[in-house]
């Protein structure tokens, strides 16, 4: 016996467990497809709605029917029983006067045959009791006996005052039945009789069947009106979704423009033009990668160019040393001092080419502190004089302010102010360099003129450019060439500090250049 227990306790556990893994599977198949696309989507919820709806609608209904009906029939027995009520008590001679046990057989026939009247007229059966519930007449003798009483639960129905109204629950069909009890009215004081009226089974199958295959029609044809229109709908949100992923998709591949609907919805159009800003930007950036990628290669070839020159002459000339082929002394000492001019403008170059890529990456720092323009520029001239004097050159400071502030880094803007002055000096022999200052309400300026060879028209707009040398600085004499580089590192630091740079030139009458600032007390 133990063992059979076991066996179907355990048969018991595999069936549940099969169980919830088949509604298991079935939920995640159900999700699956729920969450397949649009189409599903819309519709499935649509119809599980809809479906929610009806059922709970025809709950809602069948309760409604049901208590409508109930109220309905209570309303029409409450009406026949005061009507048998009245008829009883238009009846006051002998025939309700006495006892039920001293009636003769022509009154006791007399009593049955106007309780059966009554009973066929208004359709009920009705029994005439006493308060211990004991039956004295009814319009159905013959399923009475002698001493027979009425059930409980219409004796705790009665009320003296008024009818009412017992709702029992029929044993055989299942249906709810109603009966009334009425307090008999009759001028015996000595005795108090009741009236039951049963009015039987109410029916609802008949109406409610007809109800529930009313509601099932209509919602049939409904739900397929549901489903024509969800799948209307479905189409008309997903096609364009559908058309902008795969726009989307041609956007990475550089070949697409976004096209919106003139009839999309609103949240479509939206979408539409929140991703044609997105298309623009991309098409920035490519566009500004393939600029980057451009001038970096273009970096790569001027500074491989840059660098081949010198190298190629240091190159050379430590080849004639190593192969003895120069034996003059005076010889070999220009050729040791032409390498070291190289290697200097090799390492100038490389110099410079790192402190431009740290100012383009961002990773200089500059940090804005009160600068004195005019202490500043007083020191780098005074440290340049011998620079200029060996070219011929005099330099001299021009101070129109003694109270020049800006909001600067001291450090970069001595930088600029000794690049300006290094570019004046190499384009000028034997001539005046004037390096100026002055503060005005809204601007301090520094100025850098020099008169010597100039800058050509043609030049002129180039000089902001990597590498680029005018030609009159293209020369022999390594001193005097730059790298290419100063003033596209000068222009750099000006920007970072909210300055601004101009230039001014004429082909043999000298340069000017001027730098703006903020002052200090507007910054």
């Amino acid at each position: 016996m133990t063992d059979d227990r076991g066996s179907g306790r355990e048969k018991l556990q595999a069936a549940v467990r099969a169980a919830l893994g088949y509604w298991n599977s079935f939920w995640r198949l159900l999700r699956e497809q729920l969450n397949k696309n649009i189409y599903t989507r819309v519709i499935f919820t649509n119809v599980m709605v809809f479906a929610v709806g009806l059922v709970a609608l025809m709950i809602l209904s069948s309760f409604v029917v049901k208590q409508t009906t109930y109220e309905l029939a209570e309303e029409e027995l409450l009406d026949k029983a005061k009507r048998v009520n009245y008829a009883f008590s238009e009846l006051t001679d002998a025939l309700w006067g006495t006892p039920f046990a001293e009636h003769t057989n022509g009154q006791a026939q007399e009593r049955q045959d106007f309780i059966k009247f009554l009973a066929d007229i208004y359709d009920t059966r009705i029994t005439i009791f006493d308060k211990e519930g004991t039956i004295s007449d009814t319009s159905a003798r013959q399923e009475v006996g002698p001493g027979s009483k009425v059930e409980d639960d219409f004796l705790k129905a009665l009320n003296e005052d008024e009818i009412t109204i017992v709702r029992t629950g029929g044993r055989e069909t299942g249906r709810l039945s109603l009966a009334a009890v009425v307090p008999m009215d009759n001028d015996q004081e000595s005795s108090q009789d009741w009236i039951l009226l049963e009015g039987g089974a109410v029916n609802l199958d008949f109406t409610l069947n007809r109800l529930y295959l009313a509601q099932v029609i209509s919602g049939a044809v409904i739900l397929l009106a549901l489903i024509v229109s969800s799948i209307y709908l479905a189409t008309n949100i997903s096609r364009p979704l559908s058309r902008l992923a795969t726009s989307i998709g041609d956007i990475g591949n550089g070949s697409s423009v976004l096209k919106i609907e003139e009839r999309s919805l609103d949240e479509i159009n939206t979408l539409s033009q929140q991703l044609s800003k997105l298309e623009q930007k991309v098409q920035k950036i490519q566009s500004e990668s393939h600029k980057m990628e451009e001038d970096r290669s273009r970096l790569f070839a001027e500074i491989s160019h840059e660098l081949r020159t010198p190298l190629t002459s240091v190159q050379g000339f430590i080849e004639a040393i190593r192969d003895g082929m120069v034996q003059d002394q005076a010889i070999f000492d220009r050729y040791l001092d032409t390498i070291h001019q190289q290697t200097a403008h090799i390492t100038r170059l490389v110099d410079d080419i790192l402190a431009l890529n740290r100012l383009e990456s961002g990773a200089v720092t500059i940090e804005k502190l009160p600068v004195d323009l005019t202490a500043l520029a007083r020191g780098v001239v005074s440290s340049m004089e011998d620079a200029a004097r060996s070219k011929n050159n005099s330099l001299r400071l021009d101070i129109k302010a003694e109270n020049a502030v800006m909001l600067g880094d001291a450090d970069r803007m001595e930088q600029i102010i000794r690049n300006l002055i290094k570019n004046a000096i190499n384009a000028t022999e034997n001539g005046t360099i004037r390096v100026g200052v002055e503060a005005g309400p809204d601007q301090v300026l520094l100025t850098v003129k020099d008169n010597g060879t100039g800058i050509s028209s043609e030049d002129l707009p180039h000089i902001w450019d990597r590498f680029f040398r005018v030609k009159t600085q293209r020369g022999d004499n390594i001193r005097e060439k730059g790298t290419g580089l100063g003033l596209v590192i000068v222009k750099k630091l000006v920007h970072l500090q909210n300055g601004k740079i101009e230039v001014a030139s004429q082909l043999g009458q000298g340069t000017t250049f001027i730098v703006s600032f903020p002052p200090y007390n507007q910054g």
